[in-house]
Formats: C-alpha cells, sequence, structure tokens
C-alpha cells in the first residue's frame, strides 16, 4: 500500500498504489499519442564494444529494446532507443522526443496482447560525456521506462549529436 500523504487542508490521503510488475513478455509495438509515435520494437543486444546497439540507420527505422533490460511492465527499468534522425533518409521515430512531458504517457504493446502504459515522470538532456548510467541501468524498485535518443544541435562533419535526451517513466496500468 501506498503512504498517506498530507493534502493541501491538512487531511491525509492515502496516495495512489503503482500497478503490479506484469510477467516478461517483449515489446512489439510502441505508442507515444502527445508525438504521433506509433512504431515497431525491434530486439537489441550489445555491439562488440560492450556498448547497447542501436536501431538500424534505414527509411522508417523502429524503435529498439534492449534486450538486457527489463521487458516493459516488469520490475525494473525496460530500455528503449530510437533515432532522432537516420542520416540521409530524415527524421527519425525520437525526433521530438525532448517535447515530451511530465504526465504524458506512452503504451507498449507487448508479444502476449498485453498494453503495458507508462506516464513520464521527467525528461532530461545530457552531454554524452557524462551519461547518468546508473539512472538509466540501474534497479528500481517498480516497472519503469527509459527512453532514449540523442539530442542538443547536430554536429557539423558528420559528427553526430553532442547530447542524449533521456525520458524516465513509470507504469500506472497494465492488464
Amino acid at each position: 500500500m501506498a503512504p498517506p500523504t498530507a493534502s493541501p487542508t491538512g487531511t491525509h490521503t492515502t496516495a495512489p498504489a503503482r500497478p503490479g510488475a506484469m510477467a516478461r513478455s517483449s515489446p512489439k509495438r510502441l505508442k507515444i499519442p502527445s508525438l504521433g509515435v506509433d512504431t515497431p520494437v525491434v530486439a537489441l543486444g550489445l555491439a562488440a564494444d560492450g556498448t547497447v546497439q542501436v536501431p538500424p540507420i534505414e527509411p522508417h527505422s523502429p524503435a529498439g529494446w534492449y534486450d538486457g533490460s527489463p521487458a516493459p511492465g516488469q520490475t525494473g527499468p525496460a530500455v528503449l532507443l530510437g533515432h532522432v534522425t537516420v542520416g540521409r533518409y530524415g527524421d527519425g521515430v525520437f525526433r521530438r522526443l525532448d517535447r515530451m512531458r511530465p504526465g504524458d504517457r506512452v503504451q507498449v504493446v507487448r508479444a502476449d496482447g498485453s498494453v503495458a502504459t507508462f506516464a513520464v515522470e521527467r525528461v532530461q538532456t545530457v552531454p554524452k560525456a557524462h551519461f547518468p548510467t546508473r539512472a538509466v541501468y540501474g534497479n528500481v524498485d517498480h516497472p519503469a521506462l527509459r527512453l532514449i535518443t540523442c539530442g542538443g544541435t547536430k554536429l557539423t562533419g558528420g559528427g553526430g549529436y553532442p547530447d542524449n535526451v533521456i525520458v524516465y517513466a513509470s507504469l500506472v496500468a497494465g492488464p
């Protein structure tokens, strides 16, 4: 049960309880209504250098789920990545990720047919050199979601982007 909290009138209320964790089921589709995103999700592993793979750089590149993280809806931070731009192909699936705001909803359709719905808690832009690995991948005691893309002003000469945009969200509804 959630701990009691004080209301503006001084009476105590009970904070809404978080939904329980869901069984493991891989994500198949990601929907972000506030951004108009509706994309397939592909599984990603680790690259040869030990970093998380990124989705392919091709037209209509989907979002990718790091399959070394929990599945969306399981306890812990499920990590999904997407491109802000896709090389010569234009905008990526996470082009407007930095526009998300607390309270925005994110839906993940899972292989078992269930839908895990998350609410955004915060959005953070950080230099890639100071990526918050522990905040993104570290253990949490509830089902959480992390959405990651590149950010900042595109570097000249094909250098990519200097920053990462990270969305932190928690499960608010499951089956």
